[in-house]
């Protein structure tokens, strides 16, 4: 179907809801038309500060009194489904945040309710982050030749628990103290669909949890080894409690192939066989760019017809991985 105007909607204002809402920003012939959040006042804070004209309270007053063609869902994990649901049923296309759903049984259920009645998307961005798009695209290259090694370390404070002080993380979603599984679930679900991004599918062989901060119910830490369909040797070592490091994690991915090496480091991307050749990342940009890149995709999916980089079926891949971690360390799903 052609849009000559996308009519889009958005469930969810809470503190990501800005990032999406300046991706949409930035499409040209988008019309943001209503927000809703059970916290009206923080619906309406949005829809001040990004000239929305509609404010709601209920995803499903919303759909029935605007009428989009689209709806984007920036809410807690257990309301992904049943929003999902409804916005189906009202004949909505969606891009929901991810995870999908707290459970891999629970995104098939979704997945096949939902069926082709609609157009349905994951807001997993962080392979549209330019310096994990940059590393995809050398690999598409051959710069490494045939992959043989990689490792990802990622580092951050985020759950470290300072005297006196809420952890970052903590402080901005505190309901994340609760979650059974925390650092696999919340934050390395993102690193597991770049690296698929980046090196294609991989099989879990190993995974050991530890939690540092003792007030946390998950693990804030995580040793994973994991292996491509290529025979490439894939480990994670994540730390989320890291004393010293910065509250957003920072990530270092080394990419050891047969004929050349490719290390991110932070804000640099290094051929080893050119160290002067640095490819430098502003950051702070990349972060807005991921969550803009994957509004982008999700417009131009429906505006051509051509499958979602993110689409759910793609995404459950990425769900079933991260499943597969935590049965490899013992953990009850």
């Amino acid at each position: 179907m052609a849009y000559e105007t996308l009519k889009v909607a958005v469930a969810g204002a809470g503190a990501i809801s800005q990032f999406h809402l300046k991706g949409w920003q930035a499409q040209n012939g988008v019309e943001l038309v209503a927000i809703c959040d059970p916290d009206g006042e923080k619906a309406q804070e949005q829809a001040d500060a990004f000239g929305i004209p509609r404010v709601f309270s209920d995803m499903g007053q919303m759909l029935d009194a605007v009428q989009p063609d689209a709806v984007d869902i920036i809410t807690p994990v257990n309301s992904h489904a049943p929003l999902v649901r409804l916005a189906a049923d009202h004949g909505v296309h969606v891009m929901c945040q991810k995870p999908m759903t707290p459970t891999v049984a629970e995104a098939e259920s979704l997945i096949k309710d939902v069926g082709e009645r609609v157009r349905f998307m994951i807001h997993e961005n962080y392979r549209f982050r330019p310096h994990y798009a940059e590393l995809a695209q050398r690999m598409r290259a051959g710069e490494v030749g045939r992959l043989r090694h990689a490792r990802l370390t990622v580092r951050a404070s985020a759950v470290l628990d300072y005297p006196g002080k809420v952890p970052f993380l903590l402080n901005r979603q505190p309901y994340l103290a609760d979650f059974r599984r925390l650092l696999v679930f919340e934050v390395l679900i993102h690193h597991l669909d770049a690296l698929r991004a980046i090196l294609g599918e991989m099989t879990v062989i190993n995974a050991t949890l530890d939690r540092m901060n003792p007030d946390l119910k998950g693990e804030d830490v995580a040793l994973i080894q994991l292996k491509t369909d290529d025979g490439a040797l894939v480990l994670i070592d994540a730390d989320i409690a890291a004393p010293g490091h910065p509250p957003l994690p920072t990530d270092r991915l080394e990419l050891l192939g047969e004929i050349d090496t490719v290390i991110y480091d932070k804000d640099r991307i290094t051929r080893l066989s050119e160290p002067d050749n640095v490819s430098l990342h502003d950051l702070t940009a990349n972060y807005q760019a991921c969550f803009t890149g994957a509004v982008t995709d999700f417009t131009e999916g429906l505006r051509t017809g051509r499958a979602f980089r993110t689409d759910r079926l793609d995404n459950l891949k990425t769900l079933r991985l991260m499943e597969s971690i935590y049965r490899a360390a013992g953990v009850e799903i």
